[in-house]
């Protein structure tokens, strides 16, 4: 298994993971794709076993108005296959050393459970406009104590939607 920046080459690969990870979601291949399609800065790893991207993580810029205010993680997947196998932790451990990363306020939208476990806090500032009251929302290395909404980058409102749920269709 080798952790490595993402290349142009894998990218493919990381699109038919993101599907697989997130069944029945568009989403997360949609909105990683607008972030290559715009040229977003976006920092990216992907964990390579046999020749087969198997895990991915990428962070974008999170905003204070205009300002940069850190980053927020999203997305992360591991394939199916290797999940809880502890491949989305080694990832996520290896990110959050690398330098561009492990001096930045970051923020997630994600299992509390999953990320306290990586040093990641309930953060009641700034405000997440996708989860109410903050529930999911968990930040590390974050002093914010002004009362803002934390911006996110264009891609996350313009991907592809999360589908609806399924019901029976009427005739």
């Amino acid at each position: 298994m080798k952790i490595q920046k993402l290349t142009e080459e894998n990218r493919a690969k990381v699109y038919a993971l993101l599907r697989s990870a997130f069944p029945g979601s568009e989403y997360e291949a949609g909105l990683v794709q607008k972030f290559h399609e715009n040229g977003k800065p976006v920092h990216e790893w992907v964990c390579i076993h046999t020749n087969k991207v198997i895990a991915y993580i990428a962070f974008s810029n999170a905003y204070d108005g205009n300002d940069v205010c850190g980053l927020h993680l999203a997305p992360m997947a591991v394939a199916p296959d290797f999940q809880k196998q502890g491949v989305g932790s080694e990832l996520l451990r290896f990110a959050l050393r690398q330098e561009m990363i492990k001096s930045q306020p970051l923020f997630v939208l994600g299992e509390p459970g999953y990320y306290k476990r990586f040093d990641f806090e309930p953060c009641s500032l700034p405000i997440c406009p996708f989860d109410k009251n903050n529930a999911h929302f968990l930040s590390m290395r974050n002093n914010t104590t002004t009362h803002f909404i934390v911006g996110y980058e264009p891609e996350f409102k313009t991907a592809a939607k999360p589908p609806s749920p399924q019901g029976k269709k009427r005739r």
